[in-house]
């Protein structure tokens, strides 16, 4: 019963967090807020008590939520970004691990080498949501925020593999470059396969056994995309290999599924909407656990402190801070090398003014936030060693990873958007394929139906084909007036705008009538629920997609 009233409270909570960013009148970054429910649900007298499994809270929130960032993330964007991509997930990864690393032992001598690279590594992974959802989707430029995305999906991996090795070395006192080398080779492309098969299984499955149809329940092949990532995940970590990746591995591979192309437009409305609620609920769950966490972390950290001498609070403070200085700077000159040498590259094709801006490498740079995984894969340090000894350094590290978490968080809010507004923001770049993918596919349609009418119309009689030619005609008229929008004259695109936006105020005004008019018929009984549930499904799928053409215009 405890369990149940935990869960409660906790979706509660994340409904309340979306609540109160709405009504405040200024903006409040998501995660922020529900960083301070999960503090406040922390209190002591609430008698909230969640224990942190770090394993568990790997396995049940981190798959659902990279195979959702995988099946949504621009796959072309991503490819063509790969190369910034790997440097900053693989080479920034390894480039943290060893040098903060590095710097931390020299600042702690208490703290022994290997546990020092295991908080580096543990340092090294940044967090996308938190970023999205501090700086929004369509604020930061579009290719920086592709490339942030990228990194995050990826530096998760490379960051855990890390830590993986590091807290071997703690454990063993034993450490191989080239065997750690070849191990995350292995490790990476296992997972990166074991992902795919099983999305390729599921498409498989959805199409030839399931054999989903226009006139079959959706249900159940949105219930297996539920399972996917779990699937991907766990077959993954039984073979050894990356987890994490896998999960990456089948949410890209999801486009390009039988699944996205063949399934029903039911499946695929239901999917989309049923995994937006999941992504909400999780990104919500995930930041309030760590809320709940970091009060009791921080307060047991100042009060060994305490205990020990006085001064030690300042200097657990000055060892945040330090390491958090430490992190921000290598990760500026990293991306500051990699755009001078990209610029070098771009300059011997003739590529003038290509040098590296110090607005986007900042902006780069205070975009590593750090979240969820940083945390997890801090508490999932062994408490001790082979021989039951404690393991050294181990709360210091603790406090030292949920104070950068923090401290990136905030820095976070209050930079990106100083450095957004001094930003030029550019036109839509994908403004002109939209436009050519919205030419050409009104003119296939217009073809189809064309075409059709010819099929249909080929053995009727007159009265039957006039008819017939009246609602092509119609249904023609609507494409064309598509294309009048899309002309590149002025006059005659203006004109059709118009009256395309006269229709549109005309449809949503019929539509609202047509719902007043069936909760009107309900609530006389002249129609049951089912009935007017069916025909209220009908408009709103009808207004949801007349209101989505609406915002794509403005």
């Amino acid at each position: 019963m405890d369990i149940v009233f935990t869960v409660l409270i906790l979706l509660l909570a994340v409904a309340a967090s979306g609540v109160v960013v709405r009504l405040v009148p200024f903006r409040l970054p998501l995660p922020l807020v529900q960083i301070a429910f999960g503090a406040l649900l922390a209190w002591p007298r609430l008698g909230l008590h969640v224990t942190f499994d770090p394993e568990l809270f790997m396995m049940l929130f981190i798959p659902p939520l990279l195979f959702a960032d995988g099946w949504r993330i621009p796959k072309r964007e991503f490819f063509m970004q790969r190369r910034a991509i790997l440097m900053l997930a693989l080479g920034l990864v390894f480039m943290t691990v060893v040098a903060v690393g590095y710097f931390i032992h020299a600042m702690v001598p208490s703290m022994p080498l290997p546990v020092a690279f295991a908080l580096a590594a543990v340092l090294s992974p940044t967090d996308a949501v938190a970023l999205s959802g501090i700086a929004g989707r369509n604020r930061l430029p579009e290719h920086l925020m592709h490339i942030l995305e990228g990194e995050a999906l990826m530096n998760d991996a490379s960051g855990l593999v890390a830590l993986k090795f590091a807290v071997a070395a703690a454990l063993t006192g034993v450490f191989s470059l080239r065997d750690a080398s070849v191990s995350f080779v292995i490790i990476a492309l296992g997972g990166l396969a074991t992902g795919a098969a099983v999305s390729w299984l599921f498409s498989y499955a959805s199409t030839r056994i399931l054999n989903l149809t226009e006139e079959g329940d959706p249900a159940p092949g949105v219930v297996m995309t539920l399972l996917i990532p779990f699937a991907a995940y766990l077959f993954a970590e039984h073979f050894g290999f990356s987890g994490i990746l896998a999960a990456v591995a089948a949410g890209m591979t999801m486009n390009y599924s039988t699944f996205a192309a063949a399934s029903p437009a039911s499946a695929r409305v239901r999917a989309s909407v049923t995994w937006t609620m999941i992504e909400f609920i999780f990104n919500g769950m995930v930041f309030i656990l760590l809320g709940l966490q970091l009060p009791h972390i921080i307060g047991r950290a100042l009060l060994d402190a305490h205990e020990e001498q006085s001064g030690s609070e300042l200097r657990l403070i000055l060892y945040v801070a330090a390491v958090s200085v430490a992190l921000y700077a290598l990760r500026f000159v990293w991306v500051w090398l990699l755009r001078w040498f990209a610029s070098r590259g771009a300059a011997k094709h003739g590529v003038a003014n290509a040098v590296p801006g110090l607005r986007t490498v900042s902006m780069t740079t205070i975009a590593g936030v750090r979240g969820a995984v940083t945390l997890a894969g801090v508490l999932s340090l062994p408490v001790a060693l082979s021989n039951g000894q404690p393991l050294p350094g181990r709360d210091l590290a603790i406090f030292i990873a949920s104070g950068v978490i923090l401290v990136s968080l905030v820095v976070a809010v209050a930079g990106l958007p100083l450095l957004m507004n001094g930003a030029r923001r550019r036109a839509d770049p994908h403004a002109a394929e939209e436009r050519a993918a919205r030419i050409q596919a009104a003119q296939a349609a217009i073809r189809a139906i064309d075409e059709l009418h010819e099929t249909l119309t080929a053995d009727l009689d007159e009265a039957a084909s006039a008819h017939a030619a009246d609602v092509t005609a119609r249904v023609m008229g609507i494409y064309r007036r598509r294309l009048a929008t899309l002309d590149d004259d002025i006059g005659p695109a203006d004109k059709a705008r118009r009256g395309e936006a006269l229709e549109f105020q005309m449809k949503l005004a019929a539509m609202r009538a047509e719902r007043a008019t069936l909760l009107d018929m309900r609530s006389r009984l002249r129609i049951n629920d089912d009935t007017m549930n069916k025909l209220m499904r009908e408009v709103d799928l009808s207004e949801t997609a007349l209101l989505t053409r609406g915002k794509e215009k403005d």
